[in-house]
C-alpha cells in the first residue's frame, strides 16, 4: 500500500532561509547537466512518481489506467507532461536570482494545479522527492549531498510558495492525506 506523508511529517523543525549564491549557483550548474537530457529525465521522475504514488495518476485521465512502468514510458501524453514539468523547472531554475520571477512561476503553475487540476497540494512534495531520488540515482556525480541540500532546501521553498497560492485559492485542506 501507498504511503503517503502528511505535511509538517519528516520536515526540519525550521524553515531554511534563502538560497545563498553558493547554493543558487550549484543548483544552476547541476541542471545545466540534468537539463541535456530533459525529456528523458522527466519520463523518469513522472514514471517513478506513479509508480511509487499510484494515486497520483488520478489526476491524469488520459494515462491513469496505465500500470505497467513500460507503457508509461512509451505514453506520448505522459512525455507531454514531462516536457512541461521540465520546462518549468527550467524557468525556476534559470529565474533564481530573480524572486519576482520564481513567484510568477510558481503562482502560474500554482493556480493552475488548484484550480483547473484539483491537485492535492501535498503532491508537490511527493514530486519534489522523487525529482531529488531521481536527480540522485542518474546523476550521482553531480548530485552531491552539498548539491542535493541545495535542492533540498529550493524544493521547500517552493512547497511553501506553493501551499501559500493554494491557501490564496481558498484550499483550506492541505495535507496529503489521499488514498
Amino acid at each position: 500500500m501507498e504511503r503517503v506523508r502528511c505535511e509538517g511529517e519528516g520536515d526540519p523543525p525550521e524553515r531554511p532561509g534563502p538560497l545563498s549564491d553558493k547554493e543558487r549557483l550549484m543548483i544552476q550548474d547541476s541542471w545545466a547537466k540534468v537539463y541535456q537530457n530533459c525529456d528523458d529525465v522527466g519520463v523518469a521522475i513522472l514514471v517513478r512518481l506513479f509508480v511509487s504514488f499510484p494515486s497520483s495518476k488520478q489526476f491524469f485521465s488520459q494515462f491513469k489506467h496505465i500500470e505497467e512502468p513500460e507503457e508509461l514510458r512509451r505514453s506520448d501524453q505522459l512525455r507531454k507532461h514531462a516536457r512541461m514539468v521540465m520546462s518549468a523547472l527550467n524557468a525556476l531554475v534559470e529565474s533564481l536570482d530573480d524572486a519576482d520571477k520564481v513567484a510568477s512561476v510558481l503562482r502560474r503553475v500554482g493556480k493552475a494545479h488548484a484550480l483547473r487540476h484539483k491537485v492535492e497540494p501535498g503532491y508537490f512534495k511527493i514530486l519534489c522527492g522523487v525529482i531529488l531520488e531521481v536527480l540522485g540515482e542518474e546523476f550521482s556525480g553531480v548530485m552531491t549531498p552539498e548539491v542535493g541540500a541545495a535542492w533540498t532546501k529550493l524544493f521547500a521553498a517552493v512547497y511553501r510558495m506553493i501551499t501559500a497560492v493554494y491557501e490564496e485559492e481558498g484550499w483550506t485542506k492541505l495535507s496529503t492525506s489521499t488514498g
